[in-house]
C-alpha cells in the first residue's frame, strides 16, 4: 500500500527519479560502474553537472550572465558564505522566520545588518509588507518559503540594490522571473533532490564585488572557475537532482508545477478552512503551497487523530516544534492524490469527533 509522504524534508521524490538513481548505484551509462564510484572528472559525471547547470537556467529563465554551481554544506553554509563574499558594509535582511534568522546571525559576524521588517511579534505568521528596501546597502536578502512556520512569497519586490533569496524549499515550484535576482541559493533536499549539494546561481558580475581575503572553499569565485569542481562534489546528490529536473522538464516545467501545486493547495486549504476541527497557523494570503501548517482545534483530540493518519499510511505529518500540530509539505513530486487521502482523513476525523 502506498505511503504518503509529507515530510518537510528530505522531501518527496518522483519515483521514476528514485529508480533511475538506483541503477545508477549499480551501472552507469552501462559502464560497469556505480555512480558513486566514477571520478567526478569522468565524462560521465561531467556531463551530469552540464546538464543539471543548463536545466537549472532554463527554468529559472536566465542567461549566460549567470553562474550555477554545486556546493555542499546547505543553505546554513549559505548564510555564511553569502556576508563573507558580499558584505563589505551594510545589509538589509528581511526576518520571516528561523532560517532567515539563522541568517541575520551569520550576516552579523561580518558587518552591519538593517532589518527591514520583520514578522517575529507573531511567531512569523505573516509574510511583512509595505516595507522600504534602504539605497546604501551592499544587498537585501529575504527567503521565499518559510518551511517551520509555513507563509511564502510568491510575489517579489523590486529592489533598488541587488536581491539575494534563500529558495530552499520552494524552487522550481512556481513561476518567477529569475533576472529579478542577483543571487539565490537553495539546499536541494526539498523540493529537487536529496541531502548533500546546494544550488547557487549568482550574477557573475557580483563576482567582482568580493573584497575580502576568504578560504578557498568560501570563496564563490573559485567554485565558479571550478566549475562545482574545487573540491570532490556531491556527485549523486547532483545526479538525483539532476533526474528531478529533467522530469520536471519532461511533464512541461515550471508552469505545469505551478498549476499541480496549486491545485493541491486549493484542495487542502479548502478542507482546513470547512473543517470545525482544524485551525490554520497562517495569514490567508501569505499561506505556502509547499508547507502547510495546521493546529487542532481540540488539541487533547490530536492522538485520535494521529492514530487516523497512521491507518491510513500517511507519513511525515508532525508540525516543528517551533509552532506544533501538524504541517502537510506538498512538494513537486507529491501528486494530488495524497492530498486527497489527507483531506479525507480530516473529513472523517470530523464526523466521527466533531
Amino acid at each position: 500500500m502506498k505511503v504518503h509522504n509529507f515530510s518537510a524534508g528530505p522531501g518527496i521524490l518522483p519515483k521514476e527519479v528514485l529508480q533511475k538513481a538506483a541503477a545508477a548505484c549499480l551501472d552507469v551509462n552501462h559502464s560497469g560502474l556505480s555512480l558513486l564510484e566514477v571520478s567526478h572528472r569522468g565524462k560521465d559525471v561531467i556531463a551530469v553537472f552540464d546538464t543539471a547547470v543548463s536545466l537549472v537556467k532554463k527554468h529559472l529563465g536566465i542567461g549566460d550572465d549567470y553562474a550555477v554551481v554545486f556546493l555542499q554544506g546547505g543553505a546554513s553554509m549559505q548564510f555564511s558564505m553569502v556576508p563573507a563574499n558580499f558584505l563589505n558594509g551594510k545589509a538589509a535582511y528581511l526576518n520571516t522566520g528561523v532560517w532567515a534568522s539563522k541568517a541575520i546571525k551569520e550576516a552579523e559576524l561580518y558587518g552591519v545588518t538593517h532589518l527591514v521588517a520583520s514578522s517575529k511579534d507573531r511567531n512569523f505568521a505573516y509574510i511583512p509588507k509595505g516595507y522600504n528596501i534602504p539605497t546604501d546597502v551592499d544587498y537585501f536578502h529575504i527567503t521565499s518559503n518559510n518551511t517551520i512556520y509555513g507563509t511564502q512569497m510568491r510575489t517579489f519586490p523590486e529592489s533598488p540594490v541587488p536581491l539575494f533569496c534563500d529558495m530552499s524549499s520552494d524552487i522550481f515550484s512556481h513561476r518567477i522571473d529569475g533576472n529579478k535576482f542577483d543571487l539565490i541559493y537553495a539546499g536541494v533536499q526539498k523540493n529537487m533532490g536529496p541531502a548533500g549539494a546546494t544550488l547557487v546561481v549568482l550574477k557573475k558580475e557580483l563576482l567582482q564585488k568580493i573584497k575580502r581575503t576568504l578560504p578557498s572553499m568560501l570563496n564563490y569565485a573559485i567554485h565558479v572557475e571550478g566549475e562545482s569542481m574545487y573540491n570532490t562534489p556531491p556527485v549523486f546528490a547532483v545526479y538525483v537532482s539532476m533526474l528531478t529536473l529533467e522530469w520536471l522538464d519532461t511533464n512541461g516545467g515550471v508552469e505545469w508545477a505551478e498549476k499541480r501545486n496549486k491545485a493541491k493547495a486549493e484542495l487542502f486549504y479548502s478542507e482546513l478552512d470547512r473543517n470545525s476541527q482544524f485551525v490554520g497557523t497562517v495569514d490567508t494570503e501569505d499561506r505556502s503551497w509547499m508547507n502547510a501548517n495546521f493546529v487542532m482545534a481540540a488539541p487533547e483530540k490530536e492522538e485520535i487523530f494521529k492514530g487516523m493518519l497512521k491507518e491510513a499510511n500517511i507519513n511525515g505529518l508532525a508540525g516543528h516544534r517551533s509552532v506544533g500540530g501538524f504541517r502537510a509539505s506538498m512538494y513537486n513530486a507529491m501528486d494530488i492524490d495524497s492530498v486527497q487521502v489527507l483531506v479525507d482523513v480530516m473529513k472523517s476525523f470530523e464526523q466521527k469527533n466533531g
